[in-house]
C-alpha cells in the first residue's frame, strides 16, 4: 500500500526540526546515503563512457565469430 501526501517544504522543515536526535541523525544518515549511491552511479557512467571501444577490425572479427559459432550451432 501506498500513500501519498503533499507537504510544503516550510511544513517538511518544520517536522523534521521537530524530530528527536536519534530520528534525525537517522534522517540524515540516509539522506547522505542516496547521495554517495548516486555519486557512485555517476561514477560509473563515466567509467563507461570513458572506457575503451572496439575498433573497426576487433568488430568485424566479433562479427564472424558470431556467425561461425551460429552455424556450428545449427548444424545436424
Amino acid at each position: 500500500m501506498e500513500v501519498q501526501v503533499n507537504i510544503e517544504f516550510n511544513q517538511l522543515l518544520k517536522i523534521v526540526r521537530s524530530l528527536p536526535s536519534g530520528k534525525l541523525r537517522q534522517l540524515k544518515a540516509e539522506l547522505e546515503k542516496k547521495s554517495v549511491d548516486a555519486e557512485l552511479g555517476n561514477d560509473l557512467e563515466k567509467l563507461l563512457l570513458n572506457g575503451p571501444t572496439a575498433t573497426k577490425k576487433q568488430l568485424a572479427t566479433i562479427a564472424k565469430n558470431r556467425k561461425t559459432v551460429n552455424q556450428w550451432r545449427t548444424k545436424e
